[in-house]
């Protein structure tokens, strides 16, 4: 096993197979346990204070490759192999204690945390990050090599969210820690992660919850499931789309309907308008500006209408009465987080992952960013302390087609508070 400094020693410890043989071995996905190293959270040949070090400084730094330099200076050399090895490890490790939290809370096991009285800001969005997907394997190696290999990179929409508790402005409350994740995987499954996030701060209990994003339905369409979900009461709960999209639909009509010479104090007074909480006002310059045109609703700009009018009759702009009871009108904090987490490391020319390493670096990003990262590495060595197996995925249920056909959605069960956890690691 490797430790922090570097050093690689040799340990002969006893091994405990599993009950039943899963005919996997003892590898990486074997399900037996070595006690000895798993009280010390060693695990797959790795000290935790090594896992920990190296899985920061991946997720931190722009490649591994300034990882591997930067572990130089502290004087721990290793190869970009094992640097490559033990960063998926940590992103894999992560990964698989959100799996078991998730097993948690949809059995009513997931402690809850206390959020009576308090408000809290939850916002959804999505990025884009290039995913390699392989064509043809390689076949032969050096000179022997007969077939090379072809792989093809796709775009992706990776889902990201971020659960913050607000101040009395409406902002995120100083000296608080924001909840940041997010999944390579469909809208069930980071809604899901949204409840079971929103549930681990109490939400329940709280006075408001905020729900701001942009205008992408699979969005929309699925809050209201996350709401039963927690047992919100509609009175607990605010619907906005962000500001800064709502605007924009305006001026995209008016490309259409105003003349160029007006344009500009036009949307100026429209813009007024919308921020008072008036969209109907709004839309109904519009269709008169349409109508004047001579266009009917098979014209292009009805697409931006339709837009306003859909948001509108759902509550969704209604900025006037955000900003009576100080809440956020934009998702300026959620636009942050892509920037911050997708874009700054993952995101670049020649830049490309597989799914499962995108997925882990997507979660290390959002903790380190989130500054969780101390006490979220404890839970997860106790966690593989009791269970060294690295399983990640899940499939949520497909709240769209539940919401239609009227399934009941019951909330967790009555939970204990969380307990702060202590961190530890062996060197």
């Amino acid at each position: 096993m490797r430790l922090l400094g570097g050093l690689l020693i040799c340990v002969m410890t006893l091994y405990c197979s599993p009950a039943r043989r899963t005919g996997k071995g003892r590898g990486r996905e074997g399900s037996g346990l070595y006690p000895e190293l798993g009280v010390l959270g060693i695990h797959e040949g790795k000290s935790p204070a090594l896992v920990r070090d190296v899985g920061r400084l991946t997720a931190l730094l722009p490649s591994y490759e300034s990882v591997q330099h930067e572990l130089a200076e502290r004087g721990v050399k290793l190869n970009i192999k094992e640097v490559h090895g033990i960063g998926r490890f940590a992103g894999q490790a992560a990964l698989t204690h959100r799996r078991r939290e998730l097993d948690q809370y949809r059995a009513g096991e997931l402690p809850s945390g206390d959020g009576k009285g308090k408000r809290f800001g939850a916002m959804i969005d999505g990025g884009r990050t290039k995913i390699r997907t392989t064509k043809r394997k390689q076949e032969g190696r050096g000179k022997t090599k007969t077939q090379t290999r072809r792989f093809r990179t796709d775009w992706r929409e990776p889902k990201q969210i971020i659960v913050f508790e607000m101040d009395e402005q409406g902002r995120q409350k100083k000296g608080t820690k924001p909840i940041l994740d997010g999944t390579f995987r469909g809208p069930d499954e980071i809604l899901e992660v949204l409840a079971m996030r929103l549930h681990q701060v109490g939400a329940s209990e709280a006075q408001m919850v905020a729900f701001r994003a942009d205008g992408a339905p699979w969005i929309w369409e699925r809050l209201e499931w996350v709401r039963q979900r927690l047992g919100l009461k509609p009175s607990q709960v605010s619907y906005g789309l962000d500001w800064c999209h709502a605007v924009h639909h305006v001026s995209l009509a008016l490309e259409t309907l105003a003349p160029d010479s007006d344009r500009r104090r036009i949307f100026k007074k429209l813009r007024k308008w919308l921020k008072q909480g008036a969209w109907r006002k709004v839309l109904r310059d519009l269709i008169d500006r349409m109508l004047e045109r001579g266009l009917d609703e098979t014209a292009p700009v009805w697409t931006e209408l339709n837009f306003l009018e859909r948001h509108g009759e759902a509550g969704r702009l209604d900025y006037a009465k955000f900003r009576r009871r100080k809440l956020p009108i934009g998702s300026g904090a959620i636009e942050s987080a892509i920037r911050r987490v997708i874009n700054l490391r993952m995101k670049g020319n020649s830049l490309f992952w597989k799914e499962g390493n995108a997925e882990g670096m997507l979660m290390l990003r959002g903790l380190v960013l989130s500054r969780r990262w101390k006490d979220e590495f404890a839970k997860i060595s106790e966690s593989l302390a009791r269970d060294r197996r690295l399983s990640w995925e899940w499939k949520s249920p497909d709240m769209a087609a539940e919401l239609k056909a009227g399934v009941e959605i019951r909330p967790p069960k009555s939970q204990p508070q969380a307990e702060e956890q202590r961190y530890a690691a062996a060197a």
